[in-house]
């Protein structure tokens, strides 16, 4: 199977490729910067290339529908031009929405705050409005937080402030958060290419259970070798602390207090009912713990 991947430089695109390449696959990396050609003998393009969500609220909102919606639409219009049956446009859930009560699945009314978001849906949108021949897939993957071995972000900044021993004063946040095992990104994926009887469609990915901050903290200090510290630290305290962040350019702000502490429940249920199976092969905590070992 050949397959063009864009933004395969990135964290995605590298550990994609490879596990694609294992699996006996032929894979193009496709850079989007410049003058560029589609292979028409591919079998499947990734479109990975974005702009990815800036938590520090200082890209130009400009920015995002340059990349994330613009050269979208330009790639998807040369796909429909040529042999290639499969698209994946790598959207976000924060396409549709940027805080959940309950649980977030395909149904969601769409309603993205930021101009990341916003971006992301403007593409959603374009490709869901051109007519597609019946020879060709179109999948819409909307993955929540990935992580793995390589992967540097929050997890990672949660990490470090384990392995100091500085006590985590978020505890008084109570929440539930899915996540995304790379491994379990790459087997969706080989599997919908393999899999012809999935129909085009807007696909969450995310792993099969959820986990609150605290119960991550908790994780990262045992399978660091480390004493768990919990503090209940006054919610209405450290939401006024972010808000003066946002302001001196701390460390904490309110984007980051956000994605620490806020509830984004994502159901995955409907891609497992596509492909026929019950569950993912890496389970949340397991994929964590690969990604915790990888910082050390």
């Amino acid at each position: 199977m050949r397959i063009t991947i864009t933004g395969a430089s990135g964290f995605v695109g590298k550990n994609l490729s490879s596990f694609l390449e294992n699996k006996e696959c032929q894979i193009e990396s496709l850079s989007l910067r410049n003058s560029w050609t589609l292979d028409s003998s591919a079998d499947a393009i990734i479109h990975l290339a974005g702009k990815a969500h800036d938590t520090k609220n200082i890209s130009i909102e400009k920015e995002y529908f340059e990349v994330n919606t613009e050269l979208t639409k330009k790639l998807f219009e040369n796909f429909l031009n040529s042999s290639v049956k499969d698209f994946f446009y790598f959207s976000s859930v924060k396409a549709t929405a940027d805080s959940v009560e309950g649980f977030l699945d395909e149904n969601h009314a769409s309603d993205p705050k930021t101009p990341y978001g916003k971006s992301k849906l403007e593409a959603e949108k374009f490709l869901l409005n051109k007519e597609l021949p019946k020879n060709k897939r179109l999948f819409i993957i909307r993955p929540c937080m990935i992580h793995g071995p390589g992967n540097k972000g929050n997890l990672n900044l949660l990490y470090k402030f384990v392995q100091k021993g500085i006590p985590y004063p978020l505890a008084a946040f109570e929440n539930k958060r899915s996540f995304l095992s790379i491994d379990n990104l790459n087997f969706l994926i080989l599997e919908m290419l393999s899999n012809k009887n999935v129909g085009s469609g807007i696909y969450n990915f995310a792993d099969d259970e959820v986990l609150s901050t605290n119960e991550l903290v908790k994780l990262i200090a045992n399978t660091s070798g480390k004493k768990e510290k919990l503090w209940k630290i006054s919610s209405k305290l450290i939401s006024a602390t972010a808000k003066m962040g946002d302001v001196m350019k701390l460390p904490l702000n309110s984007e980051r207090l956000k994605k620490l502490t806020e509830n984004y429940w994502v159901s995955n249920q409907k891609i497992k009912n596509a492909l026929g199976i019950d569950q993912l092969p890496v389970s949340a905590s397991e994929g964590l713990e690969k990604t915790i070992k990888s910082f050390k």
